[in-house]
């Protein structure tokens, strides 16, 4: 089920009515039947994975918890992990590795006929797959209890707000909100609604109108040169970020209607000043899970230099991998790896540069100057992430070369209604956005919080009406539930 359709805006009020309905020792049965039924309005017959990794994390996080011996605590884990990553390996990865073995074995006239699976990716594995992980290694690191109601820790791996494209979130924080008590809060249930508004606004109006666009260049990567590539590569970061970022928010606000408290994913990272800092801004849930997860483990900065490089290498090719079984994204992860080396290797000479050059005594240049290569080091990255292949994705860098503007490809593609919406609607976001970062008052988590009741309405009402009017309606998938 689509948060941006009309079978969830028959079924979200609906839980919201009966959550806070039933006596609170039934809520959990309501929410495990009801993200059940979520994760169901895609394909049934995949319900089954989530069941096996929730059975397989349950009973192994017990029998840990019960033994003393590192051995067989080290196995359970290991039987543990093998059993998750071996479901993800086998829907997500089995095909991209037996491909490429094909294509290195082919290369040395080598035959090679092991048949590739022909299954469709379940939605959403990457990240359930990632939640249930994370508790059983916590509880082998003692960070966890395990728990042992088994349909609270079922409504862990389950919960529909962020089941198929998160946040991915961590046991400490999600399960004993399972066992408070929540009562209507309808300061809370507002500021929740507002967020879910803003987050249809970002995913419907601006996202969905920018795929138009960025569609019908990447998909005929040869067709185009110049500055239309170079539109769609600016449009892409827009519209991933839009459309990711407006998902979690519906998923933040729709939990904070029950009462729920789950993780900003972001914290708006085009206006982040270097590659670390967006990377403390993007996907949140997920890179504190690489850093925590492989990071830390690796060695993490707390080595030698030339290991330090290497972690990071290894965090960035893993992330990439986890987005998509395809080169174009351990290619993308590998050029963020190689981004954040390069600046910390730069520091001092940047540092240098800075005092001599006089930024350092115009800190806001200086800073707009960092958002700016910040910004246009993450889209060139992201033309990898879109291709659809390796050669698309060389096509289209090798045209971003090709200078010059093209007014009439713009035309084709886009009506100038539809490209003056599309740039009136981004700006707007931008400074929406700006202002939200720097407000001061921290009262709630939807733009404008803390400016007046007034003025809140008002800016809301508006973008329903935006909604309406200019809203690209359809059910379109969100970019995120691929992975």
């Amino acid at each position: 089920m689509l948060f941006n359709s009309v079978k969830f805006v028959v079924f979200f009020p609906a839980v919201v009515f009966l959550y806070f309905a039933l006596p609170h020792r039934f809520r959990w049965a309501l929410l495990l039947a009801a993200s059940y039924y979520f994760y169901m309005c895609w394909k049934a017959e995949y319900l089954v994975l989530i069941i096996i990794s929730t059975a397989i994390d349950y009973f192994a996080a017990l029998v840990i918890a019960q033994t003393s011996r590192k051995l067989y605590r080290r196995l359970l884990l290991a039987c543990s992990l093998a059993g998750n990553f071996g479901l993800l390996f086998a829907f997500k990865y089995f095909n991209f590795v037996n491909d490429s073995l094909r294509a290195a074995l082919n290369h040395f006239n080598i035959m090679y006929d092991v048949p590739a699976l022909h299954v469709l990716l379940p939605v959403g594995i990457s990240f359930y797959t990632f939640q249930t992980v994370s508790y059983t290694i916590d509880v082998y690191l003692g960070k966890q209890q395990p728990e042992r109601h088994l349909g609270i820790f079922a409504l862990y791996v389950s919960f529909f707000p962020q089941l198929v494209a998160g946040p991915i979130e961590r046991p400490q924080r999600l399960l004993p909100q399972f066992f408070e008590k929540h009562s209507w809060n309808k300061a809370l249930a507002i500021d929740g609604l507002q967020l879910m508004l803003w987050g249809f606004f970002k995913k419907i109006v601006i996202a969905d109108r920018l795929a138009i666009y960025v569609n019908e260049v990447f998909n005929h990567p040869g067709a185009y040169h110049g500055f239309p590539v170079w539109l769609a590569a600016y449009f892409f970061s827009i519209q991933i970020y839009c459309d990711f970022s407006g998902y979690s928010d519906i998923a933040v606000g729709s939990a904070q209607i029950m009462g729920f408290r789950l993780i900003e994913n972001f914290h708006q990272p085009y206006f982040s000043q270097n590659i670390a800092e967006f990377w403390r801004r993007w996907h949140v849930s997920l890179s504190t899970w690489f850093r925590d997860y492989v990071f830390i483990p690796l060695g993490g900065s707390r080595t030698t230099p030339l290991r330090r490089m290497r972690n990071i290498m290894i965090t960035f090719l893993v992330s990439g991998l986890w987005h998509g079984a395809n080169w174009t994204f351990v290619i993308w992860g590998g050029l963020h790896g190689l981004y954040y080396v390069f600046s910390q290797l730069t520091q001092n000479i940047r540092e240098i540069f800075v005092k001599r050059t006089g930024l350092v005594h115009l800190p806001t240049l200086h800073r707009l100057a960092q958002i700016i290569i910040t910004f246009h080091l993450v889209t060139f990255a992201y033309i990898f992430f879109r291709a659809n292949g390796l050669r698309d994705a060389a096509v289209l860098v090798q045209n971003l070369a090709h200078f010059g503007f093209t007014k009439q490809a713009v035309r084709v593609i886009m009506t100038p209604r539809d490209f003056t919406a599309v740039w009136v609607f981004v700006i707007a976001m931008l400074i929406v956005e700006w202002l939200w970062q720097t407000q001061k008052s921290g009262s709630g988590r939807s733009p404008f919080a803390g400016r007046g009741n007034r003025f809140q309405w008002v800016f809301y009402y508006l973008v329903t009406v935006c909604i309406f009017i200019f809203g690209k309606f359809g059910s379109n998938p969100f970019i995120y539930f691929q992975f």
